[in-house]
């Protein structure tokens, strides 16, 4: 069942952790003297999984451009529980081929006007409830080989600027490292999962564009293998869906696509943390942490997120909130993670722009990272 433990292993390694309590500002950021400020890589906590789940993407385990409350789970799984997703399918329902003409996907595109990810689940989480937080876990995302960018026009950030759609194709090499834009552009791949939700409260679907407390279209790219989403649960079981494939993409997205693709091997494990206060999702990487702030425009999506790193980090940490504002004024880094736009479009939803703020590990002590990580995991 466990096939792939060795490369798990090789991705996740080791970290204790401990709560250790301090007072003072001065010895909670690190120091050149303490070694504070050299580059901090630790790889996540391993926790070996009891059971791996195997969802198959089907008509009865995909919901095309939706989060649907009425979906009945597709595996029932407790904290700690592995699930792999084999052949997941890409967008429009596995409707797009690869060197489809741009006209030829059309009429499959404007099939799906509430959104195009073929979002797969849900799995349902065994204690999980309001108030507790899913930590997701990226623990193998191997692309199938090929995948494809794309701008209809009038979406992205300059919707106006060029008088006929886009569309390019790419092959992966076969250890899905690298593709080539171009004679002399090559593209290292960095594949991960855009779509990552706990199910929103509430009797109605729910678009797979949009994006909220409950996670959604998040688009971070940094949720590669190795690294912890923690969503925040909205209902009993927690009901996690996950799609909308990347091989990669930048920050931004600015033409509203990344390299669109589907995953051959996707594995995710799951933990159920009781009890822990968090308002919106947030990541973990071996080096940094990173907050997400949601807007209609970049102001408001910065200023949720700054709120976000203040709010959270001054909890865990015990560092006073004004302090963790200042802190995130010289260390951290704001990056704008969708720049969703679009003046004409096929779907009914318009994705919210995001902002992410990366706080670096390496600006705290071994002890404060312990306890910051720690508080995540209640």
């Amino acid at each position: 069942m466990m096939t792939d433990r060795r490369q798990w292993l090789k991705t996740t390694g080791s970290l204790g952790l401990g709560a250790v309590c301090t007072n003072a500002l001065s010895a909670s950021i690190g120091n050149p003297a303490s070694g504070g400020e050299q580059a901090v890589s630790e790889p996540l906590p391993v926790t070996k999984p009891r059971i791996m789940h195997r969802v198959v993407s089907s008509d009865d385990t995909v919901r095309v451009g939706i989060l649907d409350p009425r979906a009945a789970p597709v595996a029932t799984i407790d904290s700690g529980d592995l699930v792999a997703y084999p052949n997941t399918w890409v967008n429009w329902a596995n409707g797009a081929k690869y060197g489809m003409a741009y006209d030829e996907r059309e009429p499959v595109r404007r099939r799906f006007p509430q959104g195009p990810y073929s979002n797969v689940g849900p799995v349902e989480i065994r204690g999980a409830m309001p108030g507790d937080v899913v930590e997701c876990r990226m623990i193998k995302l191997r692309p199938i080989g090929w995948g494809w960018n794309s701008a209809p026009k009038g979406v992205g950030a300059l919707p106006s600027d060029f008088d006929k759609p886009y569309l390019r194709y790419f092959k992966f090499d076969e250890s899905r490292q690298h593709t080539e834009f171009a004679p002399g552009v090559q593209i290292k791949l960095a594949p991960f999962q855009g779509v990552m939700a706990a199910q929103p409260a509430g009797d109605e679907p729910v678009s797979g564009i949009l994006s909220g407390p409950y996670g959604g279209n998040l688009v971070l790219r940094e949720l590669v293998e190795g690294t912890s989403l923690f969503l925040p649960v909205q209902r009993q079981g927690a009901l996690i869906w996950t799609g909308d494939s990347h091989a990669v993409q930048g920050d931004g997205v600015v033409n509203q696509t990344a390299i669109e693709t589907a995953m051959e091997d996707l594995q995710i494990q799951y933990f159920l943390h009781k009890k822990v206060a968090l308002a919106q999702p947030m990541a973990e990487t071996p080096t940094h942490w990173i907050t997400l702030g949601f807007g209609k425009n970049l102001d408001e999506a910065l200023t949720s997120c700054v709120r976000q790193m203040i709010a959270w980090l001054s909890s865990a940490s015990g560092i006073e909130p004004q302090d963790v504002y200042s802190l995130s004024s010289i260390v951290a880094s704001f990056r704008i993670t969708q720049y969703s736009n679009q003046t004409a479009t096929a779907y009914s939803a318009i994705p919210s722009k995001t902002v992410h703020g990366m706080m670096p590990k390496s600006a705290f002590s071994k002890a404060l990272r312990d306890r910051i990580s720690s508080s995540l995991r209640a």
